[in-house]
């Protein structure tokens, strides 16, 4: 299975939940988020302003508001995950910080991406020039 990250540090659309109802005050815990299957999700705002940026020609009303995706159930079956990083969508700091998260083992179904330190077989592809740095820069 190939994904990226997106700017909400998740895989394929398999955005953190919405803090409403049972999630309200926690995000579902990463056994209970690992059993969600392919489903038509509500893409998450800044995942739809991302979409806008990196497709969309910088036009979010162009954007769909909802994406199918595969899984973390599917995920799980896959007997690789590759995630492709060339540096577009996602900052810097952020490829870092899930990459940082799955190597530790550290999961939180807030940052989904970490949930795949669960994996027994993840790969990160980087694209050296698209790593950037991490460094404040105000504009």
């Amino acid at each position: 299975m190939q994904g990226c990250q997106g700017d909400i540090k998740h895989w394929a659309f398999n955005d953190p939940p919405k803090r409403e109802g049972a999630y309200k005050d926690n995000p579902p815990p990463s056994e209970e988020y690992k059993k969600l299957t392919t489903r038509v999700v509500d893409l998450h705002p800044i995942t739809s302003a991302q979409n806008a940026r990196t497709s969309g020609g910088g036009s979010i009303t162009m954007v769909p508001t909802k994406a199918i995706t595969v899984g973390p159930a599917e995920t799980w079956r896959a007997e690789k995950v590759s995630i492709w990083h060339a540096g577009m969508h996602d900052n810097p700091f952020g490829q870092r910080f899930t990459t940082f998260m799955i190597s530790k083992k550290i999961m939180d179904t807030s940052v989904s991406m970490s949930l795949l330190s669960d994996h027994p077989n993840v790969q990160f592809n980087f694209y050296r020039k698209g790593l950037g740095t991490c460094e404040i820069a105000m504009h």
